[in-house]
């Protein structure tokens, strides 16, 4: 018991240093409509979870990722955002029409676009890939804290994995606060586009040693 308490507490602090950011993007994503909570849940849980599996295999595998790479994975929220970016057009420009009609043909279009299928994994796909892109540097944490200690592998998954699930309820909390939530909720579907263009374009900059040296 004595040697786990201090590995409990270096996966906390190794899990909220690291993922402390990603607090305004689960905020964003439970604020936007067109995520259901379970969606975000899922997806948050798949990036991480795909994070782990990737910091393990390169702990055991000895590989160290060259600088650079791992701000390609901003291709990722850039493209979803200019996706979320065009859809809000697109939805603007329904919703002007419905009513210049008189009808009810943007409800009708908006309904069509509840996810569904296919459609419902696309956006825990969707999560998951922002996920990563912002997480990217956590390989550059997790993969010298599993190469250091390859048994205790599991027990930092398992505190990884609870802190995940907190992280999740943290993020939901905070949209439904009585004070803050009605703000963040009102404006969750509109600012989700610009964080993730944002984003995107804040770790493709750790791409650019790829062009200087070439």
């Amino acid at each position: 018991m004595e040697q786990i308490l201090p590995i409990l507490g270096v996966s906390v602090v190794v899990f909220v240093s690291t993922n402390i950011d990603d607090i305004l993007l689960l905020s964003a994503f439970f604020a936007d409509p067109g995520f259901t909570p379970a969606q975000v849940v899922a997806g948050q849980f798949l990036g991480n979870g795909a994070l782990v599996i990737a910091s393990v295999a390169c702990a055991l595998l000895a590989v160290r990722v060259p600088d650079g790479w791992i701000g390609l994975l901003g291709l990722a929220p850039l493209a979803l955002g200019l996706r979320g970016l065009w859809a809000l057009w697109r939805g603007s420009r329904a919703r002007e029409a419905g009513v210049a009609n008189g009808s009810g043909e943007a409800d009708a279009a908006d309904s069509a676009r509840e996810p569904r299928g296919s459609a419902s994994r696309f956006k825990v796909i969707a999560v998951a890939s922002v996920t990563v892109a912002n997480g990217g540097d956590n390989l550059g944490v997790y993969i010298p804290l599993f190469s250091s200690s390859p048994a205790h592998i599991p027990l930092h998954a398992a505190v990884f994995a609870v802190m995940t699930g907190a992280l999740c309820v943290l993020g939901h909390r905070l949209v439904n606060h009585p004070i803050l939530g009605t703000r963040i909720r009102r404006s969750g579907r509109a600012a989700l586009p610009f964080v993730l263009i944002g984003l995107g374009l804040w770790i493709l900059s750790d791409a650019l040693v790829l062009v200087c040296a070439g």
